[in-house]
């Protein structure tokens, strides 16, 4: 006896905002130590190991702005100035600044039970990641 394929529908599977949330939750997550790693390996290779402190490096890792470097022992600035490390930065700060608020927002879905706070407070999450993620990216990018 042969078993019968089904064909289930995406909204019959459940596939809805909070299962593309659920996934960008963890993929989020996956990209931000993917950014680390990147970060850590970058620094390393461009002579970290001995002009930085280890304070320094791991401040680079998670954010790699130049300015990061400037008060370390590396002579030359401006190989860690880059378009490359910038650009790795801001998509670090967009996952992370929306990962943590995705969490807050959940959060706040789980145990708030006036519907019309939770609206309110959903509204403002959204504009607190959007004004987040701007200064954070507006600050790495005038460093």
């Amino acid at each position: 006896m042969t078993a019968k394929h089904r064909t289930v529908s995406l909204k019959q599977r459940g596939f809805d905002f909070e299962t593309t949330m659920w996934y960008f939750t963890r993929i989020s997550a996956l990209a931000m130590y993917l950014c680390a790693f990147i970060g850590l390996v970058g620094a390393l290779i461009m002579g970290a190991r001995t002009e930085m402190n280890l304070a320094d490096l791991i401040r680079w890792t998670f954010m790699p702005a130049v300015t990061h470097v400037a008060n370390s022992n590396v002579p030359d600035t401006a190989p860690w100035a880059t378009l490359f490390w910038k650009v790795t930065g801001a998509v670090f700060i967009f996952f992370a600044a929306s990962h943590g608020l995705h969490g807050l927002l959940s959060v706040i879905e789980d145990y708030l039970a006036i519907p019309w706070l939770r609206r309110a407070l959903r509204i403002l999450v959204l504009i607190l990641t959007i004004l987040m993620i701007a200064a954070g990216i507006y600050v790495l990018w005038t460093a």
